[in-house]
């Protein structure tokens, strides 16, 4: 179960089936997540937080072992899509769970800006995204991708159509 952090806000629990069936949805189901070995820590109405663990697929620069950048906007993409589907999730707690998960059918990436702030090279990284504004039609979103010590490395700003 995932509570809500927001100061103030009303606590909002997903149920565990919600929470079992979008986890597998994000990290099995998207075979190019399963590729990235996008794994989610966290997921919440208010935000979502994810891995990636660095492997050999994902180098973009040999000689560095640098993550690729690609890597990093796919994440941060995929994280985001996440967070508007929570907030969906979150706004529509009077469906079940199944009707809920339904509702992300027509999700899409309308844009999506990316900053690279620093080389990404370790272990593993983090990232995370929440809803700005979750509108009828649109949602904007934040996302940031930190180092394993964590220190930000890039950041990101991107739009979904929900409808």
């Amino acid at each position: 179960m995932t509570r809500n952090k927001t100061p103030g806000a009303k606590a909002v629990e997903f149920e565990p089936e919600f929470v079992a069936t979008l986890k597998d949805m994000f990290e099995d189901k998207i075979v190019f997540n399963r590729v990235l070995g996008l794994k989610i820590t966290r997921l919440a109405p208010d935000g979502v937080t994810g891995r990636i663990d660095m492997k050999p697929d994902l180098i973009g620069h040999f000689s560095h072992q640098r993550l690729h950048g690609g890597v990093i906007s796919a994440g941060l993409d995929a994280m985001a899509g996440l967070a508007v589907m929570a907030a969906i999730g979150a706004r529509h707690l009077d469906e079940p769970p199944l009707q809920r998960l339904n509702r992300f059918g027509k999700l899409g990436t309308i844009d999506l800006r990316v900053d690279y702030l620093r080389q990404a090279i370790g272990d593993h990284f983090e990232l995370t995204a929440q809803v700005m504004r979750l509108g009828s039609r649109v949602a904007s979103t934040r996302m940031e991708f930190r180092g394993a010590d964590g220190e930000l490395l890039a950041t990101g700003a991107a739009a979904y159509i929900v409808s």
